[in-house]
């Protein structure tokens, strides 16, 4: 039996088998530089959305009162 297919064929899934790790290993820690960041810009997303949320809802309960009044709706408390 030849040597030199065995030794080859070692050195060849050695070097693919070490590719493989870095090229899995750099992709992990780019998604892991792009979660941090994509979790900041769901974060502040979602803080302008309730910020309008809340603003519109104000905004509607201050027309509500202002119809109301103009309706001459009692408002009072009882």
């Amino acid at each position: 039996m030849e040597w030199i297919p065995i030794v080859l064929v070692t050195f060849k899934i050695l070097v693919v088998g070490t590719g493989m790790f870095f090229a899995i290993k750099w992709h992990y820690d780019q998604g892991k530089k792009e979660k941090e960041k994509e979790k900041r810009a769901v974060l502040r997303a979602a803080s302008k959305v309730a910020a309008v949320f809340v603003l519109s809802l104000l905004g509607l309960v201050l027309v509500t009162f202002v119809l109301a009044r103009r309706l001459g709706l009692d408002l009072t408390s009882p």
